[in-house]
């Protein structure tokens, strides 16, 4: 065991969200570093000397927390990369432990969830996407986010590719489904 502090950096633009995780983390003996956005995470990264796990949130803003994998992990090749996300699908999970990521969640998370998730786990262990038939809207934002990342975010050829017009596919993804376009897939689903 070694004898410094775990070190975890905490990237979520959700203020409430990102201050709850630092003090829980904290009351467990983790030394927290947070950044609300990109920019700011990458402006963060060289002054930290050490980083034992990092979690990532999928949607900061009008950015991709995915694009955050591969320089965390090129300056911190050990750290536990999580992927936390209000709105989990199977290409976005596919592409974060592609990029390196260790696990993916969806909120809501508890703080043991988190904790198992950046531990040494099985895949019996990890946590299973809901099984529930997508809405369409879903599906749409699934195909537009495996695009994007097939694009590394860039919004122009990602367009150029669904042949549609970067400002339609500006607006879309203002437009990301919520936690509770989730939970109403999940409750659809069940139905059936």
């Amino acid at each position: 065991m070694s004898t410094h502090a775990h070190s975890i950096l905490i990237v979520e633009d959700d203020d409430a969200l990102r201050t709850q995780l630092q003090r829980a983390l904290g009351r467990r003996d983790w030394h927290c570093h947070a950044a609300d956005s990109v920019d700011a995470c990458l402006a963060l990264l060289p002054a930290l000397a050490t980083l034992d796990a990092a979690i990532l949130d999928l949607n900061l803003g009008h950015d991709n927390g995915l694009t955050l994998i591969t320089p965390v992990l090129a300056r911190f090749p050990a750290c536990r990369v999580l992927v936390l996300t209000g709105y989990g699908s199977i290409p976005s999970a596919v592409a974060a432990t592609r990029r390196g990521a260790h696990n993916y969640l969806t909120k809501p998370a508890s703080l043991a969830d988190i904790l198992a998730a950046l531990g040494d786990n099985t895949p019996e262990q990890t946590p299973l996407l809901p099984d529930a038939p997508p809405s369409l809207e879903r599906l749409e934002w699934e195909h537009i986010q495996r695009v994007l990342d097939d694009h590394d975010g860039n919004i122009s050829a990602a367009a150029r590719t669904l042949g549609i017009h970067r400002r339609t596919l500006q607006r879309r993804l203002k437009k990301r489904p919520s936690a509770s376009d989730y939970a109403r897939d999940r409750q659809s689903g069940q139905a059936h």
